[in-house]
């Protein structure tokens, strides 16, 4: 007998999800156009020092204080160029680094700090800075002449120059080494809830330092009180800047961390003072550090050993005939009012405390051998 078909297994309906209701189409973004980004609010936050000096370029400096500014400066020349003829009589050795041209960079700079409070840290290029703190002329030069009377005891010399009293703490002959050390200074300023900072000078030579970009990091982590400076005097120890670096706008380098940077024309003391104020103001309120580019030049060459040769004579006469510092203040004194007979007297006047402080040093005795064993450590450990 035949079987009956099975009858077809019936499939249970498939269940269907409700559908949501439909989106409103939503247009898409714009978007920018070629070549361009859009700006966040961060990137327009970095920028923002840069445009805040574009509308405030040169400080309104009273008759007094641009005569001040002038005496700084004109000190700090011919404190070097005689510091130069002192090494040439072999009355100063090892290594002698002037500051001839870069002088409206510390004098700028440094009239805006807060005596007795903000540090300062730099490299061997630091008599100017010294001067530019109103260190007194002759405890330099006797550290330059190697003197018992020196401000580091004639042990320090030209690149090593130290004074706790005034918080200039060096003067530092590793390329970049004092960076991470104005980091700890600016740690130091936070910890305490002093309200200083710390201005910390490199030159472009040790701005590829990777030494200066873990200080960069850190003090962009921590909120660190502290002024980055380069001193971008074009040549470092001798390799112009197009040829050593990739990246040759220097106030772009914080960009990565979040440090907000500054291009400063470094022979305009005025222009300099001006930047400094904001840039400071920008750390005293707790924002974090800030990167500033100080574009300068100097007359001589690396050392007082470097011929120079990397560059033309007629550079060098080009900058000091139309872009000095000095020069450039003592043509606003005169448009103030100072007469020629005026500046010639403060001229003969800084010659004269340079000569007294070459004395000073020339007369001085030289540091007893035992010294040799002073200063070594702090303390036992």
């Amino acid at each position: 007998m035949a079987k009956p078909a099975p009858k077809a297994a019936s499939k249970p309906a498939p269940k269907t999800a409700a559908k949501p209701a439909p989106k409103a189409a939503s247009k898409p973004a714009a978007k920018p156009a070629r070549g361009k980004s859009v700006e966040s609010d961060e990137d327009f936050a970095l920028r923002s020092l840069q445009m805040a000096h574009e509308d405030n370029k040169r400080f309104d400096a009273s008759d007094e204080q641009l005569l001040h500014f002038y005496e700084q400066m004109l000190l700090i020349r011919r404190f070097e160029e005689r510091a130069g003829q002192l090494y040439g009589l072999g009355l100063i050795g090892g290594f002698c680094h002037l500051y001839i041209g870069q002088e409206a960079v510390a004098v700028g700079l440094q009239s805006a700090l807060t005596e007795g409070l903000d540090s300062v840290i730099t490299g061997y290029r630091d008599h100017g800075h010294m001067l530019a703190y109103g260190i007194d002329p002759n405890v330099i030069m006797a550290e330059l002449t190697g003197r018992q009377a020196g401000i580091s005891k004639g042990k320090g010399g030209s690149m090593h120059m130290f004074s706790t009293e005034h918080r200039f703490y060096g003067g530092h002959g590793i390329v970049g080494a004092q960076v991470p050390l104005g980091g700890g200074l600016a740690l130091a300023h936070k910890y305490r809830e002093d309200g200083g900072l710390c201005l910390a000078y490199f030159g472009d030579g040790a701005a590829n330092q990777g030494q200066v970009y873990e200080t960069f990091n850190m003090a962009a982590l921590w909120n660190l009180p502290i002024v980055f400076v380069i001193e971008n005097n074009g040549y470092a120890m001798g390799t112009a800047v197009k040829r050593s670096s990739a990246e040759t706008e220097f106030y772009r380098r914080g960009t990565a961390f979040r440090i907000p940077g500054m291009d400063v024309n470094g022979m305009d003391v005025l222009e300099v003072r001006a930047a400094a104020e904001i840039a400071f103001a920008h750390v005293r309120e707790g924002k974090g550090p800030v990167l500033m580019e100080l574009n300068t030049y100097r007359y001589r060459g690396h050392s007082m050993s470097d011929p120079g040769k990397y560059r033309t004579r007629e550079e060098v006469q080009d900058q000091r005939e139309h872009n000095d510092p000095i020069e450039r203040i003592k043509k606003e004194l005169a448009e103030r009012g100072k007469t020629e007979d005026e500046i010639k007297a403060i001229d003969k006047a800084i010659r004269a405390r340079v000569a007294e402080a070459a004395d000073f040093a020339e007369n001085s005795p030289e540091p007893d051998p035992a010294e040799l064993y002073t200063d070594v450590l702090v303390e036992s450990y």
